[in-house]
């Protein structure tokens, strides 16, 4: 008698199986369409790169026009070296900076945490919720005032205080995953505060902190409002460099495609040797 009563529940665990089969299918195809649709205008802008710039302008565009290196040749005659370099130089140096400053920061606010920890970390959250805009022309001002206009240094420091809130948040949700466990036993040993933090908390959270690092140096390099009304020629940065393309001649679309491909790149490649780490930094920080 048990029999069909068996088999009956043999039917219905298949079958669940293949419904959950066949959801895990819809959701991977989802998945990829979402992808294909993020992709799909890098891949687009890639192409046009290699257009000529005839080919480029057609309305509706040329898919399979000829392609060329016009567009490459024609961005490096302009000279984007020294420009790539002080984007580079600012956003490496303020990802240092931001980091420097922000793990211990987070350290004291979560494994130490110091008295009123949440009201400190409003304060940092609301030093985001100003406006850029609004506080544009006070830093002009005094930019004028003391002469680092059209300076490195003086967008190091903004790239600095703008990023350090957003690592502050992030590496403090990833210190206060840290086993209490480990600093006891730093602590019997004898490790003193700093001896703590750069042997055995830093390599717990090693993806916490690529993770951070990498989200400011994307910010940094992405940074455009700053960079366009501080800097003039000495300390220009790539996205500065970027808007030089679009003159009263018109928009030179397949040289601007080239030019934005190339100045992504570093971005891109920092984003592919870290993804590793990024999707750990972000899966340690959700888990609580």
């Amino acid at each position: 008698m048990s029999a069909p009563h068996q088999s009956q529940g043999q039917v219905t665990i298949v079958t669940g199986k293949r419904r959950n089969r066949g959801g895990g299918m819809a959701l991977s195809a989802l998945a990829w369409i979402v992808g294909t649709l993020f992709v799909l205008p890098v891949l687009w802008m890639a192409l046009t790169s290699f257009h000529a710039e005839p080919d480029a302008a057609q309305n509706p565009p040329a898919v399979a026009a000829p392609l060329t290196l016009d567009g490459y040749r024609s961005f490096f005659d302009t000279g984007p070296w020294p420009s790539i370099a002080n984007s580079l130089t600012a956003s490496i140096l303020s990802t240092i900076l931001v980091i420097a400053l922000a793990f211990p920061a987070a350290y004291a606010l979560s494994i130490k945490p110091v008295k009123k920890w949440t009201d400190v970390l409003f304060f940092f959250l609301s030093t985001k919720m100003l406006p850029v805009v609004a506080g544009l022309l006070p830093i002009y001002l005094f930019a004028q005032v003391t002469g680092l206009l059209d300076n490195i240094w003086l967008l190091i420091v903004l790239y600095t205080s703008m990023n350090l809130p957003i690592a502050v948040w992030m590496l403090r949700s990833f210190l206060a995953e840290v086993p209490v466990e480990i600093l006891e036993a730093a602590s019997v040993d004898g490790a003193g505060l700093v001896r703590t933090l750069r042997s055995v908390v830093a390599p717990v959270v090693t993806p916490g902190i690529a993770s951070a690092a990498l989200i400011c140096f994307i910010f940094s390099w992405n940074e455009l409002l700053f960079a366009r009304v501080l800097t003039g020629t000495v300390a220009q940065t790539a996205p500065v460099f970027l808007t030089g393309f679009v003159t009263s001649q018109g928009l030179f679309l397949a040289k601007v495609c080239a030019a934005s491909l190339i100045v992504s790149l570093p971005v891109l490649i920092a984003g592919f040797a870290a993804q590793d780490k990024l999707v750990q930094g972000l899966s340690l920080g959700a888990v609580k």
